[in-house]
């Protein structure tokens, strides 16, 4: 999504609809995050997390609302949003829904902040989350999920199930086909070859796109079949998603991606981003500690998690959505993680028994 002009939020008609939240005294832009629109609220009663939602409509959201409350009761560090007058943690002012959090003073901490302890209870943070919304929405009709790789601001519009679901009878969730993914390299190769003027993380870019290119004609038969085994998950589990007090977590937060998804992939899919180092590698004794917590509090075997490792490195191998938003959407703000993001595809590959082990030992 290009960058449009931030319209400042109606800080007076939204507090308006709640008991007594105290007077503003300001309203500063957090600028955090790629795809939310958050502001600090600050009142003469307190500080708040206002949101501006950008997509999604008030029944979905209100869902994501309803989740975090549950989960709250079953221990999650969550902040779910406070209710107004009428008891709707949703308002709808215009055409634009906003939501009221308590604001969490913490900090953000990847996992080069993290120790093995640390890793460990990680892991079990994110089986708590899992196996919590397995309780939580047994009764809830969830959206499509749309591939890994189409997570871009162009996202495929959400569809909805009429059946109330079961995981048994859960839909597959296909995975990327090579040839669409060569199709796309040709296009973001001409685009960055035409860039003017022509600078280094291009000519990264160029560099990145013909080695993907090649390994991807040496492992196009080694694409996953479709996977079946869905469950209820976050959608967007990483460290900006995940707020310490210290060294405990205080809050998990945007849950605007709450979906059913083959949930083992959420946990390795995690780990990828918890655990990549600069350099394009993996901390892999953190991921080991990482995922045998995680296995122990979802009660996943090894054959699971192996096939959810191969599953997300091959969404890595196919995925260029940095290069997309760049050359496609001209949105330069997730240019800094290409480096890193690009390299690990190629060092995973390379390491695959490695990674793999470090998963399902």
């Amino acid at each position: 999504m290009p960058r449009s002009s931030v319209i400042a939020p109606p800080v007076g008609a939204l507090l308006r609809r709640y008991e007594d939240p105290g007077e503003p005294l300001s309203c500063e832009r957090v600028t955090e995050g790629l795809l939310n629109r958050g502001y600090r609220l600050a009142t003469t009663r307190g500080a708040y997390f206002l949101k501006h939602h950008l997509d999604g409509d008030r029944e979905t959201i209100t869902r994501q609302h309803h989740a975090t409350q549950r989960l709250q009761a079953l221990g999650v560090p969550v902040a779910p949003p406070v209710a107004d007058a009428h008891g709707e943690t949703v308002a709808v002012i215009g055409d634009r829904c906003y939501a009221l959090h308590p604001w969490i003073d913490g900090r953000h901490r990847d996992g080069s902040h993290l120790s093995a302890c640390q890793s460990r209870r990680l892991g079990a943070l994110l089986g708590l989350v899992h196996t919590g919304l397995e309780r939580v929405m047994q009764r809830a009709e969830p959206p499509a999920v749309p591939r890994a790789r189409s997570r871009t601001p162009q996202q495929a519009p959400q569809r909805r199930y009429t059946q109330q679901y079961s995981p048994q009878q859960s839909r597959p969730y296909d995975s990327a086909d090579p040839a669409e993914t060569l199709t796309l390299i040709d296009e973001l190769l001409a685009l960055s070859r035409a860039s003017r003027p022509y600078d280094v993380f291009d000519a990264l870019a160029e560099h990145r796109l013909l080695e993907r290119r090649s390994l991807l004609e040496r492992y196009a038969d080694h694409r996953p079949p479709p996977a079946r085994a869905g469950g209820w998950v976050h959608g967007d589990f990483h460290p900006l998603n995940l707020l310490y007090r210290g060294t405990e977590p205080a809050a998990i937060v945007d849950w605007d991606r709450l979906g059913v998804q083959p949930r083992a992939e959420e946990a390795v899919r995690a780990a990828a981003i918890f655990f990549l180092r600069p350099a394009g590698v993996l901390e892999l004794p953190k991921v080991r500690a990482y995922a045998r917590a995680y296995r122990r509090a979802v009660g996943a075997d090894a054959a699971e998690m192996a096939a959810a490792v191969h599953r997300v490195w091959w969404e890595r191998l196919n995925d260029f959505w940095i290069l997309r938003w760049r050359y496609q959407l001209r949105d330069r703000r997730a240019d800094p993680q290409f480096a890193a993001v690009s390299a690990l595809a190629v060092w995973w590959t390379r390491e695959y028994r490695a990674v793999r082990d470090a998963f399902t030992a």
